[in-house]
């Protein structure tokens, strides 16, 4: 390789790297938005619990699997 294709292929690696970082900003950004959201509702769920709203056992179990697999992530 010369020294243009060189020079060719570092513009390409730094446009794609930037790209990256544009999309991993927007992720992070979604990210603290959802865990926000999240976090909410969790304050709902406790603040009802402890006045008595209760599920049926079978939408309790359901209700935390999903709470667990989303903290696993």
């Amino acid at each position: 390789m010369n020294g243009i294709e060189h020079k060719a292929h570092l513009q390409n690696i730094v446009a794609e790297q930037t790209k990256l970082s544009q999309e991993i900003t927007q992720l992070n950004s979604l990210l603290v938005s959802k865990r926000e959201v999240f976090t909410k509702y969790q304050g709902i769920v406790e603040y009802l619990t402890a006045n008595g709203v209760t599920l049926e056992e079978e939408e309790a179990a359901a209700a935390t699997e999903v709470v667990t697999e989303s903290q696993e992530d």
